[in-house]
């Protein structure tokens, strides 16, 4: 692996465990004082060090990785094929989550819904601004981590499904919620697919981007209403509920 990806690695982690210090942080300068409660104050200052703390990971990963080019540089498909693998992607990838999703609750047990996406939009009902985070610079991130450095170093020594696996189950793990493991695995090698199809890192960023831009728009305006809609035609939850 090249020396500027552990550098990137390690700006990654630190920033997810900046937390441990940054939310305190906030909580003692005042931020989410006037909340109804202290779960609400807690929420707040959560969202706002994430806004924070990826922003800043962001701008540190973007100039670490300038000039830095995709791997496969003799196997791209034309850039009129990548642009519809990538609309096609965020159709493969909700694909994939509800496959999973059904597999995960007809032949696992496992119920339907995500703790981790609920306390994100609870968070995003607060802190509005979070919603950048969630659309667009946690889905980059994601893919330049576990698509672009891990898959991709992989990939040049391994076999795909080998490479594809090993990052999408760190890509799974990193979520937090090891009971929908198959669920964002899933989710990983879709995106893992995407990359290897086109050789271009843009294809799986658009889809990831435009999938959690989907996912929250649907969290925030539409899930009361879809929700009763699935309990009238009496069709099971997971058909409609996604992950971030």
């Amino acid at each position: 692996m090249k020396r500027h990806y552990w550098y990137v690695m390690i700006t990654y982690i630190a920033m997810q465990l900046s937390a441990f210090i940054g939310v305190p942080l906030l909580r003692a300068l005042g931020v989410g004082q006037g909340a109804e409660t202290r779960l609400e104050a807690a929420q707040l200052a959560s969202g706002y060090w994430a806004v924070i703390s990826f922003l800043a990971a962001f701008v540190i990963i973007l100039w670490l990785l300038r000039g830095d080019r995709d791997e496969w540089e003799m196997r791209r498909l034309p850039l009129a094929s990548s642009w519809m693998w990538a609309i096609f992607g965020v159709v493969l990838a909700l694909a994939a989550q509800s496959i999973a999703a059904n597999i995960e609750w007809r032949l696992l047990g496992i119920e339907p819904g995500s703790e981790n996406t609920r306390q994100i939009i609870n968070i995003i009902r607060l802190t509005p601004l979070l919603v950048i985070v969630t659309s667009v610079i946690g889905p980059i991130l994601e893919e330049l981590i576990f698509r672009k450095i891990i898959f991709g170093s992989l990939y040049k020594k391994y076999n795909f499904w080998l490479a594809a696996l090993v990052s999408s189950l760190l890509f799974a793990v990193v979520h937090m919620e090891l009971e929908h493991l198959l669920l964002y695995t899933a989710m990983g090698l879709t995106f893992a697919f995407l990359y290897a199809k086109t050789g271009r890192i843009f294809v799986p960023i658009f889809a990831h981007v435009a999938m959690n831009t989907f996912v929250v728009a649907v969290q925030l305006l539409l899930a009361d209403e879809l929700e009763n809609m699935m309990r009238q035609a009496e069709l099971p939850l997971a058909v409609w509920r996604f992950w971030l």
